[in-house]
């Protein structure tokens, strides 16, 4: 997976890329991440990328010509599959759409700053609108990070484990179960015994419940009525 990021801050995702699973995703060659600073695709010769807003109001808006540009010069390179307006009124983004979109090849992700973009960047450049969450950040670099992390960590080879990815939260339409490692006792906190049994089924069958409860406490819309007759069993 190849993954171009459109940035004016291309600073703020330098350590995120360079470090821990991710760098050893693109070490071993699996994705492949290229961050670009729309600032150098401005014929501004202060190299802006924003101007005031048609029609007044507070804040700038990230001008056309440079996004565009960058874009196109992008695209005369390589096909992609999607060009991503990280955006608070896209797409939310959970689990279902980051798999779908895990067997894609080649991704631009534009990150938006200041009140936004000119809405004609949306209209005919993007394909695809995202959001992490019903909030606003100063801009998109960390949702665009996000998207890449949770695309990334699903490639094959990316994670020692070839399972441990299958078995992360909302991937069965549950969050995972409570997770422990040693000591077995630490203070008067323990271990659950079942876990210390060895008997596999009976450990299956816990993290199952325990799954299905903490989905009902704390994501109870994930459930659906054969899950909720269930937990009422």
């Amino acid at each position: 997976m190849r993954i171009d990021i459109i940035t004016a801050l291309p600073a703020l995702l330098d350590s995120y890329f360079n470090d821990s699973i991710l760098k050893r995703a693109q070490s071993k060659g699996l994705a492949d991440v290229h961050v670009h600073d729309l600032r150098l695709y401005s014929e501004d010769k202060h190299k802006r990328v924003d101007d005031y807003p048609f029609g007044g109001g507070a804040g700038m808006v990230m001008s056309i010509a440079p996004v565009h540009k960058a874009i196109s010069t992008l695209r005369a390179q390589r096909a992609y599959d999607e060009v991503i307006y990280m955006s608070p009124d896209g797409e939310l983004l959970d689990q279902p759409l980051v798999n779908r979109m895990s067997t894609l090849g080649n991704l631009i992700m534009l990150c938006g700053h200041y009140k936004g973009v000119d809405e004609r960047v949306r209209e005919h450049l993007i394909t695809k609108e995202i959001s992490i969450g019903n909030y606003v950040l100063s801009g998109g670099e960390l949702p665009a990070a996000v998207l890449s992390d949770a695309l990334i960590r699903l490639i094959p080879g990316v994670l020692g484990d070839g399972t441990s990815a299958l078995s992360d939260s909302y991937q069965d339409g549950l969050v995972a179960p409570p997770a422990y490692t040693r000591p077995e006792r630490y203070g008067d906190w323990k271990v659950p015994e079942v876990l210390l049994s060895g008997h596999a089924a009976r450990i299956q069958e816990w993290r199952h419940q325990q799954s299905m409860q903490r989905t009902r406490s704390r994501r109870p819309g994930m459930l659906g009525e054969n899950d909720q007759q269930e937990l009422a069993q």
